[in-house]
């Protein structure tokens, strides 16, 4: 028995796999080339290409719906075949294959549809990623590993608006060459998970099974539905980031340093998720779920009333906190709740929820901020995270 082991307890490794650790460099690359662009298109479409607030909105929120709609068919073929990297590769592949679509962007029509298209990548790759983390890890450190991914994730997601915020300053806030440059980053994270991910072998002579029959379906059962109904509601509670960094534009941060809003975001987000994500291996999911939300509406309330950076840089860091604690531990408790040769599967239907209440939830908030303004936006959200608290409140502990 190891020192740090208990009677009657499994000893529980005190490395992750290596795959973990290849898979959360992955993300970090393509999370740097993502938010290269992201966190100057909201402002590239209204001020460049004159694009109205709710027509990002709309834009954002389909985008982003499209990307979780696509991993419903992605989880569904990777159980059916057993196997997930292919289809990871696949995803990440377009993604990067999109990036020089923005550089030539000269209307809203060309920018949709590179949205549209590096959204159906993500959506590809992201069940199966998903399902493989949970194939590759020890159950006992689940939300450990969930939590590093999401972490290095959100270490590219604010490298990404570093660079950008670099390039633009440098280029005299030359939109275009910065989307050019955010190739380079999405090849490596393609050539990484070629190279670096191995995925368990497929048991000899397994069946394949069709995860969509009537019976693997109702296998998925009760739990793993509240789960869903779980995701959802977060979904709908916090929207588009891309309403971050137009708050900032209308404190009077100048336009070159707007994308250094989304670095401070991520940077609390990627020093929380890991953190949060190994505490949710040894604490009540619910209670974790609740202060989650708790921080949110502290967020929204701050971002709502905020007429100067330093407020709003204090709303962003609450939101940051807010995502490291709660999304980690939403996959988790998905892997925690579906059967393993239904993993993908269950990531796909849980994400084809949140997809519907993503758009639903970003064409609010585009609409709230075209007509009432940006307080009455983030109100709405702090209004939303109430009502999921006192949902949760009423139930019973999801795990003890």
């Amino acid at each position: 028995m190891t020192p740090s082991a208990k009677p009657g307890r499994p000893v529980v490794p005190n490395r992750l796999p290596a795959s973990i650790w290849a898979l959360g460099f992955v993300s970090l690359l393509m999370d740097v080339s993502s938010e290269m662009i992201h966190s100057l298109l909201p402002m590239f479409m209204v001020g460049t290409l004159g694009v109205s607030v709710v027509v990002v909105g709309l834009i954002e929120g389909l985008a982003e719906a499209t990307a979780l709609i696509t991993k419903v068919f992605s989880g569904v073929i990777s159980d059916w075949f057993g196997r997930r990297k292919p289809l990871a590769v696949i995803g990440y592949g377009l993604g990067a294959l999109t990036k020089p679509l923005f550089a030539l962007a000269t209307g809203a029509g060309l920018i949709f549809t590179a949205r549209l298209l590096d959204r159906v990548g993500k959506g590809i790759r992201g069940a199966p990623r998903d399902a493989l983390i949970a194939d590759i890890t020890p159950a006992e450190q689940r939300g450990a590993a969930f939590g590093l991914r999401q972490s290095l994730d959100t270490v590219g997601a604010f490298i990404g608006p570093l660079l950008a915020v670099g390039l633009m300053l440098l280029w005299a806030n030359d939109f275009r060459a910065v989307f050019a440059v955010a190739v380079i980053p999405a090849a490596l994270s393609v050539a990484l998970l070629v190279l670096g991910v191995r995925e368990p072998e497929r048991a000899t002579g397994a069946p394949r099974v069709n995860p969509v029959t009537r019976a693997n379906l109702q296998r998925l059962g009760r739990p793993y539905g509240w789960v869903v109904a779980i995701g959802a509601i977060f979904t709908l509670a916090r929207f588009s980031e891309a309403f971050l960094v137009l708050r900032a534009e209308q404190t009077g941060v100048a336009m070159a340093l707007v994308p250094l809003v989304m670095v401070a975001m991520n940077l609390v987000y990627a020093a929380s998720a890991y953190p949060f994500g190994k505490l949710s291996d040894h604490v009540s999911h619910q209670q974790l779920l609740i202060a989650g939300l708790a921080v949110l509406v502290a967020a929204d309330l701050v971002l709502a009333v905020s007429s100067h950076w330093s407020a709003l840089l204090v709303g962003v860091a609450l939101w940051g906190v807010h995502m490291g604690m709660t999304q980690g531990l939403l996959a988790a408790m998905v892997a925690d709740a579906a059967p393993a040769d239904l993993r993908g599967t269950a990531y796909g239907f849980f994400n084809l929820v949140s997809g519907v209440a993503m758009l639903l939830a970003s064409v609010v908030a585009g609409l709230l901020w075209q007509g009432f303004g940006a307080p009455a936006t983030f109100a709405a959200g702090a209004g939303f995270s109430l009502l999921a608290i006192a949902g949760l409140l009423g139930r019973r502990h999801i795990k003890a």
